[in-house]
């Protein structure tokens, strides 16, 4: 159960980061964060803490 938790989270995260990082560098238009280069370095931090998860939620499974 944990490592699908994981998955799911780690998921949100690409997301979430994705999403940010290219508001954040002008790409995706009509937000307040648009062009803000705040988001734009959280974004891919975010992203990349997500594809850690991914990562280890992954490896989880495949050790059990």
């Amino acid at each position: 159960m944990k490592s699908w938790t994981l998955i799911v989270l780690g998921a949100l995260l690409v997301l979430i980061g994705g999403v940010w990082g290219l508001q954040g560098w002008g790409h995706l238009q009509g937000s307040p964060m648009t062009g803000v280069r705040l988001w734009g370095v959280l974004g891919p931090v975010v992203l990349l803490a997500g594809i850690g998860l991914l990562v280890w939620g992954i490896r989880g499974r495949r050790t059990r």
